[in-house]
């Protein structure tokens, strides 16, 4: 469809809160809106939002976007969405109301189910049908769990009252008046019911997971037209909803990584390597994921993924769990104002550890402490740990594709730390790329959605095309060396 207007409008909903931006044709930012969301921890290992927070974040940050903006809320030719991935809610179809509160993708309380699972050999199966790992991390036994903990939903359920959602869904549903259960098929591929082959949900693997099909949305294109608003504070209706990408998958779009080979890291609450591998889904044979990148014109292009589930939260945990800092910014200052960590190492395993090792049960780990530890060493020992753990990723990526990595776009909040990046770039021995916008994921969605409505966009004069350059200046021996004692420590973690 032709478009309308000539504003795009990127809703990026994250975890620990939502950006809203408004850009023109030349992809520049014209306003930017956020909002926080409270994270709810019921009991060690569980984490929850609230979905009327979720809600209350992106109508807060998009009215803040507008205002800053000043442009005509009637001039938006398209919206696009990134999100939350694996965050798992249900909702009333009839009525909207949503079932409790949404179980965030870090939470862990279905390890034992995981267990249980591979216990019962499944795993292989699941892993080659969907590119997954069976994890708590993804939203199949997060989903099982919600159906179960309710007396009678399961039956609901089952009889086609209730919907099942990410949260790029439940946005969909809240910003079309309820018209719309639809998801993209990025996000489709992150919820252990997705056959990465057949492109669908199917009736094996909601077998497995015990999930009744009816609950589950329609999967649709990354960049089509998915539904329009209505009833939307602050929006007129009939704005097409015409992108839509996981918050990761948003972010290699982003960064224009449209050929295979292509990578990109983006730091933010955790840390998200993603290689493009193409149009043939490829499995992982050293606990990576595949995963789909996008579905665009019915053409799927699939990735590589390594999550780290914990990278500027190790930040955030100095500031609010420790009280060593008070802002995310001092922690470079101090950081700088050592020449090394003076024998300090964290393993940064707050929720467990992610790709490539999967080890749900993993612990934090803090060694190498003595009288003469200072809150600087342990600043830098954490900037450190968020690098170290993008080695393992990129190790494990590097093998899977048969190809090496020669440099790195990066993205996302964290990555404005200049010290971080000069040390990954160091840690990984390759050149790293930071576009001088580093919300990559709210301009993939963008991009998506002026794809999604056909409407030409031009960013040769964009801050998006700008790039800041950091060279690995670390020699091979004093990286190995290190590499070395990273190894020593995760296996004690």
């Amino acid at each position: 469809m032709a478009a309308r207007g000539d504003y795009l409008l990127a809703i990026d909903q994250g975890t620990t809160g939502t950006t809203v931006l408004v850009l023109n044709r030349s992809l520049n930012v014209l306003g930017r809106g956020y909002s926080e969301i409270p994270q709810i921890y019921p009991r060690p290992g569980e984490v929850e939002h609230d979905p009327a927070a979720i809600w209350g974040s992106v109508t807060a940050a998009l009215a803040a976007a507008l205002r800053q903006a000043s442009v005509s809320a009637s001039g938006i030719a398209a919206i696009g969405i990134t999100n939350q991935r694996e965050t798992t809610l249900l909702w009333e179809r009839a009525t909207g109301k949503t079932i409790g509160n949404a179980i965030v993708w870090q939470d862990r309380r279905t390890a034992p189910v995981c267990e249980a699972m591979k216990e019962a050999g499944l795993e292989p199966r699941i892993r080659e049908r969907t590119g997954l790992v069976l994890d708590p991390y993804f939203s199949g036994t997060k989903l099982r769990f919600m159906l179960e903990a309710t007396p009678g939903l399961r039956a609901r359920a089952e009889r086609g009252e209730i919907a099942f959602g990410t949260v790029d869904s439940f946005l969909i549903w809240r910003l079309s008046g309820g018209k719309a259960h639809v998801t993209d098929a990025s996000n489709a591929s992150r919820t252990l019911l997705f056959d990465l082959d057949a492109g669908s949900f199917t009736d094996e693997l909601c077998r497995l997971f015990d999930v009744p099909a009816a609950v589950l949305p329609e999967v649709r294109g990354s960049a089509e037209v998915l539904a329009v608003t209505a009833d939307v504070p602050g929006l007129p209706d009939g704005i097409p909803i015409a992108g839509a990408a996981g918050d990761q998958q948003a972010a290699l779009y982003g960064q224009s990584c449209l050929d295979a080979g292509d990578a990109k890291c983006t730091f933010g609450t955790g840390a998200f390597l993603l290689m493009n591998v193409g149009e043939t889904p490829l499995r992982s044979r050293n606990g990576l994921l595949g995963t789909v990148a996008w579905r665009i014109d019915g053409k799927t292009t699939y990735a590589l993924e390594g999550s780290a589930f914990v990278a500027g939260a190790l930040i955030q945990w100095l500031r609010d769990g420790l009280g060593i800092i008070r802002s995310a910014a001092e922690s470079e200052e101090l950081a700088r104002s050592v020449p090394d960590t003076g024998g300090v190492m964290i393993v940064p395993a707050l929720v467990g550890l992610g790709a490539p090792h999967w080890r749900p049960e993993a612990r934090g780990l803090i060694s190498g402490l003595t009288r003469g530890t200072t809150k600087a060493h342990l600043c830098r020992a954490a900037l450190e740990a968020i690098a170290l753990q993008n080695v393992d990723l990129a190790t494990a990526m590097q093998s899977d594709a048969g190809r090496s990595m020669t440099q790195l776009r990066v993205d996302g909040g964290a990555a404005a730390n200049d010290l971080l990046m000069q040390l990954q770039a160091d840690f990984l021995g390759v050149t790293l790329f930071r576009p001088d916008m580093i919300e990559a994921t709210a301009l993939g969605a963008a991009k998506l959605a002026a794809r999604g409505v056909g409407l030409e966009v031009d960013s040769a004069t964009s801050t998006t095309t700008r790039m800041g350059i950091f060279n690995p200046t670390l020699d091979v021996p004093s990286r190995a060396s290190l590499l070395e004692r990273w190894r020593q420590a995760v296996g004690k973690a």
